[in-house]
């Protein structure tokens, strides 16, 4: 069970990556020679923001079997072992 996610700066990011291809269609329709500059910083902040929201599930550290601690400052024994998942 993954129990903390942050994911704030890479919401952060794609929100800007989708204001920026907003930017990239009305400097398109207004034939501006750069625009493709935006649309390529936005595909940037795309990109890192997916990699942002796969960062701590890759950098994981697991607790236990069936859980898995995302906070890597948090120690082993500050988990509680009896806290169990109810599985079938």
């Amino acid at each position: 069970m993954i129990k903390v996610l942050r994911l704030q700066k890479a919401v952060y990011l794609i929100i800007l990556g989708v204001i920026g291809l907003i930017a990239y269609k009305i400097m398109e329709a207004n034939k501006i020679d750069w625009a493709v500059y935006i649309l390529q910083f936005s595909g940037l902040l795309f990109l890192i923001g997916a990699i942002l929201m796969v960062y701590p599930i890759f950098f994981a550290k697991k607790v236990n079997a069936e859980e898995v601690q995302l906070d890597p400052e948090k120690h082993e024994e500050d988990a509680d072992p009896s806290v169990t998942t109810s599985r079938p």
